[in-house]
């Protein structure tokens, strides 16, 4: 608590400007900013920590039923003179404990205040039983000189009492104080409704995969993040599971009716963007069907639908999905990604990062980390195998001089031209690796995958024999990029 000598200062108090509002553009722009915080309807108001009446004179003006409380007995005569025809009752008393008998209120104003207090919790639980319910408190604060209260100090105080609590940053309104600040200043207007079990919103997100390109379309006329990137996506309706929601936002989005079977989980993160609620994420992951092309079903929200590579994603991108593509690529499950206040819904590319990895369960001991291929030619492997590997569900993962790396899960395989390659050509005939092998799901994904094979470096092996090099019971392709290494695609 700090202890000032109110009634001296009473004399010269009007003399700034945010104080005596004698500029007509300060005293504006404070009663823009007060009839956009109170009710519409007349209200009674309490106003602690008065001063000599400024606010509370703009409060009347708007119509309101002012009553103002300060411990200084010199305020108190400056507003009474200052309030005079008004209907407004200025008191002497002290801000925490403010002399109104049984008397409740539908709005307390503080500008100041709360950080003069020596208990403001025990304050602020006061001030709560002051108000009629759906009442509000306007708490007007910030740090001056490195003294007062910061948005997040004074945030977490309010919050036993109530969970609706809306922050306005005034730091940057120079009408407001008359001068440019650059300290924090703020309004937080907080509601006095019971505290209800915590809800969120759960929101449902589309990646698209074509090859190591993801689809993104383009926000519009939405009022939230428009002009930027996003992923298809939207949230679950009532009796809708998260799959479900996802099936139907992507119909109703981009035109694609797809099968719960074509839909697997690959992110699930839990996010909030600046001054929002918290919300829950499901990022899906699905291929993308020649047979079955997106296209722009909501254009009054969407301005456009594009293709981008996920290992260079462009920069004007919601923060949060950008963040849930990182992390994909990066094999992560789960995620946190928690906006500060002050934050940007937009992605930063120099901003800071607030996704937070979360562990997963399980016992990793035993499990593939990497596979690495020594390559004679970095770009023409780059080539075949970046190819193959993406329309194989691999994501572009590392990128170095001399070397790439795609992953799948927890798993990556690398290509690497080192510098430290003994001359000659691979040969799988001989002692070391023979070939690698990977799943497709069906017979008509691996024809469709053979057919492409030749454009982009790959031959087929064992072409009289195909599908059944491996056996009358097996089906599979046997694939040979131009340095001789081999790959075997197993349909089912």
């Amino acid at each position: 608590m700090t202890t000032i000598d109110w009634d001296s200062a009473a004399d010269s108090f009007d003399e700034e400007p945010d104080h005596g509002l004698l500029d007509p553009v300060v005293r504006h722009a404070w009663a823009q900013r007060l009839e956009s915080w109170l009710p519409r309807e007349r209200s009674e108001i309490l106003d602690l920590g008065c001063g000599t009446g400024s606010l509370a004179l703009l409060v009347a003006g708007q119509g309101h039923r002012v009553t103002g409380v300060d411990r200084s007995s010199r305020m108190v005569e400056q507003a009474r003179a200052k309030l005079a025809g008004t209907g407004t009752e200025v008191l002497v008393g002290d801000a925490d404990r403010p002399p109104v008998g049984k008397q409740r209120f539908d709005v307390i104003l503080a500008r100041h205040v709360v950080w003069l207090l020596p208990d403001p919790a025990a304050a602020l639980r006061h001030w709560f039983g002051l108000l009629r319910p759906g009442g509000r408190l306007v708490l007007i604060e910030g740090v001056w000189n490195g003294v007062g209260l910061s948005a997040r100090q004074l945030t977490a105080l309010l919050a036993p009492f109530t969970e609706r609590i809306h922050h306005e940053r005034l730091s940057g309104d120079r009408a407001l104080w008359g001068k440019d600040v650059d300290d924090e200043r703020y309004a937080l207007v907080a509601r006095a409704e019971p505290r209800r079990r915590h809800t969120e919103v759960v929101d449902v997100h589309l990646i698209l995969r074509r090859g190591s390109d993801v689809l993104l379309a383009r926000r519009t006329g939405t009022g939230y993040a428009d002009g930027l990137l996003h992923a298809p996506s939207g949230h679950v309706e009532d009796g809708e599971d998260v799959r479900e929601g996802m099936i139907r936002e992507a119909a109703e989005e981009i035109g694609i009716a797809l099968e719960p079977e074509e839909l697997r989980v690959a992110l699930v993160m839990q996010h909030r963007g600046p001054g929002g609620s918290p919300r829950t994420g499901w990022f899906f992951e699905a291929e993308y069907d020649p047979a079955r092309p997106p296209y722009n079903r909501e254009p009054d929200k969407c301005s456009e639908l594009e293709w981008f590579p996920l290992d260079a994603l462009p920069d004007d991108m919601v923060a949060y999905c950008r963040a849930g593509l990182d992390g994909y690529r990066a094999g992560e499950r789960f995620l946190i990604h928690w906006h500060e206040d002050g934050d940007t819904v937009a992605y930063e590319p120099q901003g800071p990062r607030r996704a937070v990895p979360l562990p997963t369960g399980g016992v990793r001991t035993g499990q593939v980390h990497h596979i690495e291929l020594w390559v004679p030619d970095l770009a023409a492997a780059e080539a075949a195998w970046g190819w193959l590997l993406g329309e194989l569900g691999h994501v572009p993962y590392q990128r170095w001089v001399h070397g790439r790396s795609w992953r799948r899960g927890d798993s990556y395989v690398v290509i690497e031209q080192s510098p430290d390659l003994v001359p000659g050509p691979h040969e799988r005939c001989r002692p070391g690796l023979n070939h690698l092998a990977f799943h497709l799901t069906d017979r008509a994904a691996l024809d469709a995958l053979v057919a492409r094979a030749p454009d982009h470096g790959w031959r087929l092996l064992f072409a009289d024999r195909h599908p059944h090099a491996g056996g009358d019971e097996h089906v599979a392709a046997y694939l040979e990029d131009a340095a001789g290494y081999e790959v075997e695609l197993v349909a089912g």
